[in-house]
């Protein structure tokens, strides 16, 4: 076994940790001891261990929080837990949070040369990396301008209705009197009367003509910048 295999062995009975050491260290492991939890963490996070060995009851930090602390930080590192009295809840936290297996005291030379060996032998848990979370694409400035557009439309909507309905019968009375005067020029006096006509309805269509110029100017205006400011975003972009 080479001695590049470093296990850390938690507990805080020291004949324990000697007989682990002993054993492991015959069979060419490096073999690290801490007497408590937080003494493993500490030594966790200076020094990279292919097996943790911790005794389930410590004073402090206990041995299934060393457990779940190792697997959290480093979840393809094997645990093996240590108890004299093993208990069915504790037994379903450690499984819980991954351990490989238990070995319960007193310790046998070839339970724990065993343990050890079962332990690195398992397969190691494939840590995906997840690819980053794709950044959701910045609302394009050109959509503010195609909703203020929206808005603007809908609010001038009843305006422009209303100046249709105002200037439609006097276009086509206009159409009426283009016919007419096109029929009145056979006719020389008919043709007198079609020019009359024509003018008389130029002068009443004027008024409604110039109030729908009014009314849709501001609105045509309004969205012919919103045009030219949403084709200039999409330019910058």
């Amino acid at each position: 076994m080479s001695a590049s295999r470093k296990v850390l062995v938690v507990d805080d009975d020291p004949a324990v940790r000697k007989s682990i050491d002993r054993v492991l260290t015959n069979k060419g492991y490096a073999v690290i001891t801490a007497q408590n939890g937080e003494e493993a963490l500490r030594k966790l996070n200076e020094e990279k261990y292919d097996l943790v060995y911790t005794d389930i009851r410590m004073p402090g930090i206990d041995g299934l929080e060393v457990a779940e602390q190792v697997k959290a930080r480093k979840p393809w590192t094997p645990v093996v837990i240590i108890t004299g009295y093993g208990t069915d809840e504790a037994q379903a936290r450690a499984k819980a949070a991954g351990v490989s297996s238990f070995v319960h005291k007193p310790l046998s030379p070839e339970m724990i040369e065993d343990s050890a060996r079962d332990a690195l032998a398992a397969p190691t848990p494939q840590v995906v990396a997840l690819p980053p979370a794709a950044e959701a694409p910045e609302a394009a400035p050109a959509r503010s301008g195609s909703a203020l557009l929206n808005i603007l439309m809908f609010f001038a909507a009843p305006f422009i209705g209303l100046a249709y309905m105002v200037v439609f019968p006097f276009v086509g009375l206009g159409a009426m009197a283009v016919l007419a005067m096109r029929a009145a020029n056979k006719n020389p006096r008919l043709h007198a009367i079609g020019v009359t006509m024509k003018h008389v309805a130029m002068v009443l269509a004027a008024p409604v003509f110039g109030l729908a110029y009014i009314m849709l100017f501001p609105f045509i205006g309004l969205v012919s910048l919103l045009w030219l400011a949403g084709r200039a975003l999409r330019a910058k972009n």
